[in-house]
């Protein structure tokens, strides 16, 4: 029996090959590379290079492998370019996730972990976010993605395909020996764009606001590291064959750092000043989004492991150091 890893090229997915693979599951990986780096996935891992919106491909898999699961990580994830582009963000990702519920209904495959993200709530109206809060996205991403769920459970009672709906807050870091790591050709995420100064790659990281409602004026999240994140994963996939029924989890680590916090850690961990420079607010930016994970905690059994912000960020400096252009691969 194999799972199938769709977008196993890309930051998250890449992880979760690695460790669906020392936990002894035979790991199938499809990916278009539109994001992913081929680089990313080991040798020896069966790859197919193709658009999961593409049936035929997903049958050529379904049909030559053994598939139990599907872990799907396959989407577009800029906030602000789905704003720009919202038809790019359902045609792809809603498109995507009807081309494979229909392939696995094809194939009689039962099984699928779901990557999803606190983009599905929108402004939170309390903190920290439980699982029953509203779910009102204010962007095509949490759009695309809170309609990919309810897909799924629509699907769910009628065709017996039992899901696991994994909403993620902020992932960071990289694999603890740098060997792969988070390379966008895009870059939105706050420690690879603070890291990118010691690099040298730019004369400072601007911090958008610095008069919320918070201890230091700038925004709080909650970061989880995505090694912990893709224990979440594996753990996921055993409730579910352990006869799980279908549901949706929060990952964090239901702390919050705020920005400064970050760059401040950062300092800490490169030995490098990181001049900052204050810009405007970004539109629809919450001043803090922390994740209640209790769910998770008394259901899955997991808990995040790697806490200190100080060693999430020496996991990705450890990356980007060996790694100053990425997987160099474009």
């Amino acid at each position: 029996m194999s799972v199938l890893i769709c977008g196993g090229a890309g930051y998250i997915g890449s992880h979760n090959v690695r460790a669906f693979t020392e936990h002894g599951d035979n790991v199938i990986v499809v990916d278009s590379l539109e994001t992913g780096h081929r680089a990313s996935v080991p040798e020896g891992i069966k790859f197919y290079e193709g658009d999961i919106r593409n049936g035929e491909i997903l049958d050529k898999i379904f049909s030559e492998n053994d598939v139990e699961a599907v872990i799907h990580f396959c989407a577009y994830s800029l906030v602000g370019e789905s704003v720009d582009k919202p038809l790019k963000y359902f045609n792809n990702n809603v498109g995507g996730m009807i081309s494979l519920l229909e392939a696995m209904q094809r194939h009689d495959v039962k099984r699928i972990i779901f990557s999803s993200t606190a983009a599905t709530y929108g402004e939170p109206k309390r903190i920290p976010i439980l699982e029953t809060d509203d779910t009102i996205p204010t962007n095509p991403y949490g759009e695309s993605k809170r309609i990919m769920e309810k897909m799924m459970n629509w699907v769910s009672r009628r065709h017996d395909i039992r899901y696991v709906s994994l909403r993620y807050f902020n992932v960071a870091g990289a694999w603890h020996d740098g060997t792969i790591g988070e390379d966008h050709k895009c870059e939105t995420h706050l420690i690879p764009l603070i890291l990118q100064v010691p690099l040298g790659k730019r004369a400072h990281v601007t911090v958008y606001g610095d008069d919320y409602p918070t201890k230091d004026g700038t925004c709080i999240r909650d970061y989880i590291h995505v090694e912990d994140l893709a224990r979440a994963h594996i753990l996921a996939l055993e409730y579910l064959r352990s006869g799980g029924e279908s549901s949706i989890f929060n990952l964090g680590s239901g702390d919050g750092y705020s920005v400064m916090e970050m760059i401040n850690a950062a300092r800490k961990v490169t030995g490098s000043d990181i001049p900052v420079e204050i810009g405007a607010r970004r539109a629809g930016d919450p001043a803090r989004l922390v994740a209640d994970s209790t769910k998770a905690h008394e259901i899955l059994h997991w808990k995040p492991e790697i806490t200190r912000m100080e060693d999430i960020i020496a996991s990705a400096w450890k990356w980007h150091k060996s790694h100053p252009e990425g997987y160099n691969d474009k």
